[in-house]
């Protein structure tokens, strides 16, 4: 396919190698303000930041009117097209993406919809060269999908980030951490969240809890007892409906 691709941020960069390395045609690399955008390309993509994709897609649609379209945001709607162009649709790669760090795209989970069942296929078609993993999902869908990956990622990092900074109050360095890290991450490939869950919170263990509580600032604590809190309702909640299905299995 030949593609015109809006967007210079990280997305947009993993995106691109993904797309030369299928073979597709990269006819254009614009960033926002769309200097060199042709205009005629088989799919146009728009991987911009959510505040200003509104503004770039009717500027980008302006003569293209025609032209397939489709963005690779999480949380934004494709109806954003709606009224703008005839084709349009969503190609959403599910990542955490860095500039300085590579990511085989064939392994990525792609999500995907498109206004009428022809762009569909077309959408799919392009989704299939780059990804090994499509998914079909609508935007009510895919805005719930964004907020588990928010807390599955980014929630999770700032984990991390909080735990280097008690780590750093005592000089220790948060490479200590990471076989800590890679073990949790290991087991949830093989046991849901909350049986994999360990620590005194899960245990009940309301010492322990009390004690690491008062080493933290007012703000700090709050977020340790919430987290607390939140861990020991979600293994009573999953603890009661693995129950019911044991029990309707015997029945």
């Amino acid at each position: 396919m030949r593609i015109a691709l809006i967007g210079r941020g990280r997305v947009a960069t993993h995106l691109l190698k993904a797309l030369l390395q299928a073979g597709h045609e990269v006819v254009s690399v614009n960033s926002r303000t769309l200097e060199e955008l042709p205009l005629e390309a088989d799919v146009y993509i728009l991987s911009v930041k959510d505040s200003a994709l509104q503004d770039v897609i009717r500027n980008a649609v302006k003569g293209r009117e025609g032209q397939l379209f489709v963005h690779t945001a999480g949380s934004m709607s494709m109806d954003l097209f709606k009224g703008c162009c005839a084709r349009y649709g969503v190609l959403y790669p599910m990542q955490t993406f860095s500039l300085d760090r590579e990511v085989n795209f064939r392994e990525i989970p792609l999500f995907i919809e498109a206004s009428d069942a022809e762009t569909f296929q077309q959408i799919r078609a392009l989704a299939d060269s780059v990804s090994q993993h499509v998914y079909e999902l609508s935007t009510a869908d895919r805005r719930y999908l964004h907020l588990a990956a928010v807390f599955a990622c980014n929630f999770t990092n700032h984990c991390y980030a909080l735990a280097a900074d008690v780590l750093a109050q005592k000089g220790l360095p948060f490479d200590v951490m990471l076989p800590l890290i890679d073990e949790t991450a290991r087991k949830v490939h093989e046991l849901h969240p909350t049986d994999a869950q360990t620590g005194p919170a899960v245990r009940g263990d309301q010492n322990v809890m009390d004690a690491q509580s008062a080493l933290l600032d007012d703000r700090l604590a709050t977020i340790y007892m919430l987290m607390s809190e939140s861990i020991k309702d979600e293994k009573e909640r999953y603890d009661q409906l693995r129950l019911k299905e044991d029990t309707g299995h015997r029945v």
